[in-house]
């Protein structure tokens, strides 16, 4: 018998709680995405959230959606912004991820400026989509954060990858 025609042993299976969200978590982590830091203009000034939950919604019109935590000290200051940008890290870009993982004005030291709408806007990413906010929806522990794209850039460079909690690189087989 093939291992996908078995059934799932305990190890394998498990209905999500509050007794398996750290398994959950790790299931989660299995899945290899690209990385992002979002940026926005706040009351507090420029400020910066790593984050790993990006998609592509529509192509007409241009919509793409993240979602921040409730739990994040700058999830109101995300959620209220109008406009944000997106940010698709290079695989050199680690550290700014890191550096905006720990602290949303970690912008020293980084090759940026801010556009027309106040947004910072960190250079040479891999793509980047400056944004304007057309929806916020409720979604558990975090919210959909839906916005416009009113802007492109890109370049060619290898992205940078996150699995299983740690970063790395894309290689084709």
């Amino acid at each position: 018998m093939s291992r996908e025609m078995l059934p799932p042993t305990v190890a394998d299976s498990f209905e999500p709680s509050a007794d398996t969200s750290r398994a959950l978590r790790d299931a989660l982590g299995r899945f290899a995405t690209g990385v992002t830091v979002i940026t926005c203009n706040s009351d507090q000034g420029p400020l910066g959230m790593t984050a790993n939950s990006f998609a592509s919604v529509s192509l007409d019109p241009a919509l793409v959606l993240w979602s921040p935590a409730k739990a994040s000290k700058r999830y109101n200051a995300f959620t209220d912004a109008e406009h944000f940008a997106i940010h698709v890290m290079t695989a050199e870009q680690a550290n700014i991820c890191n550096g905006f993982a720990k602290d949303g004005k970690a912008f020293d030291g980084y090759d940026w400026h801010t556009c027309s709408k106040g947004v910072p806007l960190i250079a040479h990413c891999l793509s980047r989509f400056e944004c304007t906010r057309t929806a916020v929806h409720d979604a558990g522990d975090h919210s959909i954060v839906v916005g416009q794209v009113t802007r492109v850039s890109t370049q060619a460079a290898g992205p940078l990858m996150f699995y299983s909690g740690k970063y790395g690189v894309f290689k084709e087989v």
